[in-house]
């Protein structure tokens, strides 16, 4: 069921110039005549501005107060527009006043302007500012309101891009499903989107072209950079600079042979040799001494090591042994105390005798009778032979406990003496040992000392002497194959660097190569971006045909464009409304733009469920409006109307309390 608001009636005071105004629709479509600056437009910002705190063009900070001559705001008025509602048949009524603050500050005779402030007021109560938004809000969101209160708002207030969210909302949006039914070519994308949206998958293809048009303007930069480095090779051959650097290498490997021969010579290689057998023998001697030496000490370790252990046994069963032997000691030192506690308690008890004051009576001090004394004395006798045969069997009891304790430290003290023997013994033969270790160690023989050692010593220097000779008879020889040498390899590393500007230019050519490949490699890539993107386009301008059909269906005059073409082929989205071809924007006259508008309020109103009514200005400038359930306030210029003048559609007239300032 679709909610219907009229305005029956709204009224100005001090508002914008008007200093008394109303408008008595009387819920029907009215039209307001007037000249220019008469206030027809203030009507509509005074409307807006009761529900909203705006004027009709949207602005929040405008000037409500009526100004002077001047153009200086007229000091001490109230501003007050108030609006009578229609609501589904029940009245509503909403006020708001909008007045200046003066306030005397302390010591001051005069009042001081401080700021402004607003009260309102539903059903003639006044209310707070959030209880008179909450009342708008519950008949309508403002936005909503807007759009179906006045014709230009939708196409000239609202961004493309609000405009296209609103015309989704009523149609609905285009499914992929649909689109790849519609046009089976782009059906790909199904699978290349992998789950991303198709504006993100165009993010995607963006930033991989941004990124390969880097590297395939990289490409020639770095192709030309290496190929700098090249030197000129066209009068190299590689066979004859191989064939060259073998033959000289040949000639050094002879030379240095024969570098070889002349410092050696064969009697020097045979001398060099005796020196080497000489000593090896030498190692050899010193080997085996050190092997007869080793194997003696490592015997007497052997021996020393399980020597150790048995001592270390000993010793700590003899710490174990005497500490026993002191807890057993101590024990028995409290068993002779105990003892002789006990001694004393029952020569003690022994010594007790009868107390003859019990023969008394305690309460008169007469004697007590015969029969009463023997029994007490009895049984005093009695507890006396009690407590001392107690004393005796705990005595008895400490005595066997004592002959047990002296009987362990007996033994103990054996033990230990027994053990504290055997360790000396051990020790001593340790002492004996280690020191027949130390003796082996210190007493190791000097090779050097034998006479077969200092023989061969002495060959080998006698041998030595002899090459020296040689070689200083040889030096003049040498170093002429010495320069030989030296000029054939300064001239294999000359031919060498020939051979390297070669192996560069072909590693250069071999990377050209690549790089080219890459490019082309990359271009490819690129081309199947371009592709997937032309798919995308492909997609959206199929989607934007679907929609545009869809959305246009829900208009009887409006029809909209959601795309326009680019110059490089591609799509971009926009938003703009046509009538019979003519942009909105731009060529459409005035009266076809208040039709336009009209058509969309009408969708706008169904789709809502809720109509209001609607402001119509310069509708002077149409002849015909289309027709729409909502109501209609036309505001008409009107040169012959100096003031405003109120008729309703059958050009009667409505009376109105009409007072216009300065």
């Amino acid at each position: 069921m679709k909610k219907e608001i009229k305005l029956l009636k709204l009224k100005l005071l001090n508002f914008k110039g008007i200093k008394q105004f109303t408008l008595d629709t009387r819920g029907e479509n009215v039209k307001v005549y007037g000249d220019n600056a008469t206030g027809k437009t203030t009507l509509f910002d005074a409307f807006i501005w009761l529900l909203f705190d705006k004027d009709s063009q949207n602005k929040k900070d405008f000037q409500i107060k009526t100004l002077t001559k001047e153009n200086k705001p007229i000091s001490g008025l109230n501003h007050e527009v108030s609006g009578l509602f229609l609501i589904d048949g029940a009245e509503l009524s909403l006020k708001k006043v909008y007045s200046e603050k003066w306030t005397r500050k302390r010591g001051s005779a005069e009042s001081v302007f401080s700021g402004h402030t607003t009260d309102y007021f539903i059903n003639e109560v006044p209310s707070k500012k959030k209880e008179f938004n909450d009342q708008v809000s519950s008949i309508i969101a403002e936005e909503k309101f807007k759009l179906i209160t006045s014709p230009s708002f939708f196409n000239e207030q609202l961004k493309w891009q609000d405009r296209r969210k609103i015309l989704l909302e009523i149609s609905g949006d285009v499914t992929a499903e649909e689109v790849f039914s519609e046009n089976p070519s782009v059906a790909a994308l199904e699978s290349i989107l992998n789950k991303r949206s198709l504006e993100e998958h165009r993010k995607v293809i963006a930033g991989k072209q941004r990124e390969i048009n880097k590297q395939l303007d990289a490409i020639p930069v770095r192709i030309d950079e290496i190929q700098r480095t090249v030197e000129d090779t066209s009068t190299l051959n590689e066979q004859e600079l191989h064939d060259e650097i073998t033959f000289l290498q040949g000639e050094v490997e002879s030379l240095e042979e024969e570098l070889r021969s002349a410092r050696n010579g064969e009697a020097i290689s045979e001398k060099k040799k005796r020196i080497l057998q000489l000593q090896n023998e030498l190692q050899e001697l010193k080997n085996v001494l050190q092997d007869k030496e080793y194997k003696k000490i490592n015997e007497i370790k052997d021996r020393l090591y399980p020597l150790r252990s048995k001592l270390n046994e000993i010793s700590i069963e003899i710490k174990s042994n005497q500490r026993q032997l002191s807890l057993e000691k101590d024990n028995l030192n409290r068993l002779n105390a105990e003892i002789e506690s006990l001694r004393q308690s029952w020569c003690d008890k022994n010594e007790e005798t009868f107390d003859q004051h019990q023969t008394e009576c305690p309460t008169c001090g007469q004697g007590l009778p015969k029969e009463k004394i023997d029994q007490a004395i009895e049984k005093f006798n009695f507890h006396k032979s009690e407590a001392l045969t107690e004393i005796n069997e705990r005595g008895r009891s400490i005595k066997s406990q004592k002959e047990k304790s002296e009987d362990a430290i007996q033994e103990l003290e054996s033990a230990i003496s027994n053990l504290q023997g055997a360790y000396k013994s051990e020790k001593e033969t340790l002492l004996s040992l280690e020191k027949e270790l130390e003796d082996a160690q210190n007493n190791r023989s000097d090779i050097s000392a034998e006479p077969i050692y200092q023989n061969k010593q002495a060959e080998i220097e006698a041998i030595q002497k002899e090459i020296q000779q040689f070689e200083s008879s040889t030096d003049e020889a040498v170093q002429l194959i010495k320069n030989d040498i030296n000029s054939k390899k300064q001239e294999i590393l000359l031919l060498q660097k020939d051979q390297a500007k070669i192996d560069h230019a072909r590693h250069v050519n071999d990377r050209v190569r690549q790089l080219e490949q890459e490019q082309k490699e990359l271009a490819e890539q690129y081309e199947q971006l371009q592709h997937q993107l032309f798919l995308t386009e492909e997609f959206v301008r199929t989607k934007v045909n679907l929609l545009e059909e869809k959305i246009n269906s829900k208009f009887k005059y409006a029809r909209f464009k959601l795309f326009k073409d680019q110059v490089n082929g591609g799509l971009e989205e926009t938003c703009e409304t046509l009538y019979e071809g003519v942009p909105y924007s731009s060529g459409l006259n005035n009266a076809a733009r208040i039709n336009v508008g009209l058509d969309i309020i009408n969708t706008l109103n169904d789709y809502y469920g809720i109509s209001a009514p609607i402001f119509i200005d310069n509708s002077e400038a149409v002849t015909s409006l289309i027709d729409t359930n909502s109501q209609i306030i036309s505001l008409n210029v009107s040169e012959q109307d100096k003031q405003l003048r109120v008729g309703v559609e059958d050009n009667s007239l409505i009376t109105v309390d009409c007072e216009v300032s300065v």
